[in-house]
């Protein structure tokens, strides 16, 4: 690094970091954090457990983007004062530092910018994500609950919440599918990377002659829509079931038809939600999902007429797979879109997918 090198990396740096407040509204999450915080000091604030959690829910969200923001900022600008020393008093030792300051905080600024990638008009909303098994029997269903494991604690690790809306276990092992509800900042952007089919090769635990086998599961997502869109439900359009809840749960849950499932005719689409007690929550939530799930459907139909004239291809059927999950005769975890791969299949299945979805994020969604 030369000193006039020095020059344009300092102001990079404060352009960034400028760049990034006014991108993730910095000025009005704190104002957002300060009137959270007055809230949960009120002395009735856990009268309402329910009102209560959400509340913690939306400081948490707020201190996520926060506080790394924050950090980041913090190291730019300490970065920026040893980089005026440095150009002031022209010394090769601090241009050193200085050099070796800005390759950290390069990757810190990199790392905070992939939010930027995340500016679709339902992005940073909450989303119902739906992991299926596919053909295969037990094999798929096995698969199918190991793909919830690891999504799970890759939520965690974003800090994002989550809750099983729905699900249908297997016959013998694992599940046929599930539903969650993600919660959290720009939760729908980074999740919908995963959409599509996912394939494991491995020994069968299943099979007595101990021989490999390769199952399929495939994963959905779509936006939590709070705002008003485009999207008319009419009441005769819908039939509505009602079950009893599997799974835990509690005897209240299994001894009444509190599940609801709705099947909106026209188009085929089916939902489902058991999570409450209270069968008119659950309708609450299963109407929001199927709302979600005829937005998509609608743009999707936009996206097919758009390749007609582009040419483009983004076709999601079943075979299509994104990524390989490969545990036998060698370890491999490869993504299909952006070739990103990587030896260690007990990290990804622990939930270390970031370098998947940052990579498809930075091919615009599209990858190879």
């Amino acid at each position: 690094m030369t000193f006039d090198e020095l020059k344009v990396f300092h102001k990079d740096a404060l352009d960034r970091v400028k760049y990034l407040e006014e991108f993730l509204k910095i000025p009005q999450k704190r104002k957002d954090r300060a009137d959270i915080e007055t809230k949960m000091a009120a002395p009735d604030f856990w009268d309402s457990r329910e009102r209560a959690q959400a509340t913690v829910s939306q400081l948490s969200q707020c201190k996520n983007i926060i506080e790394p923001f924050e950090t980041v900022m913090k190291k730019v600008h300490d970065f920026a004062a040893l980089a005026e020393l440095t150009e002031e008093c022209k010394d090769e030792d601090m241009l050193k530092e200085a050099e070796n300051t800005w390759h950290l905080i390069e990757g810190a600024l990199d790392k905070l910018e992939l939010v930027s990638f995340l500016s679709g008009k339902f992005d940073r909303n909450n989303a119902f994500f739906t992991i299926h098994a596919g053909a295969g029997g037990t094999e798929s269903c096995d698969w199918a609950s190991i793909l919830l494991r690891m999504y799970r604690r890759w939520f965690e690790r974003r800090g994002f919440q989550d809750e099983i809306v729905e699900m249908q276990p297997g016959d013998e092992a694992g599940i046929k599918s599930v539903t969650l509800r993600v919660s959290g900042d720009f939760v729908y952007g980074n999740i919908k990377a995963e959409r599509g089919v996912h394939r494991l090769v491995r020994i069968s635990p299943f099979d007595s002659n101990a021989r490999r086998h390769t199952s399929f599961a495939s994963v959905e997502a779509f936006p939590e829509i709070e705002e008003d869109i485009e999207i008319t439900i009419d009441e005769k359009d819908l039939r509505v079931d009602t079950y009893r809840s599997s799974g835990a749960g509690g005897q209240h849950v299994n001894k009444t038809d509190s599940a609801i499932r709705l099947t909106h005719l026209p188009t085929g689409v089916v939902v489902s939600c058991q999570i409450e007690r209270s069968q008119h929550k659950n309708r609450a939530t299963a109407m929001k999902m199927l709302q979600a799930r005829l937005y998509e459907l609608e743009e999707e139909k936009r996206r097919k007429q758009a390749e007609k004239f582009s040419g483009e291809k983004t076709d999601m059927a079943w075979g299509n797979q994104i990524r390989s999950y490969v545990l036998h005769p060698y370890q491999m975890v490869k993504d299909l879109r952006t070739d990103v791969e990587t030896s260690n299949t007990q990290g990804v299945l622990d939930g270390d997918l970031d370098k998947f979805v940052e990579a498809w994020l930075k091919s615009g969604g599209k990858g190879k």
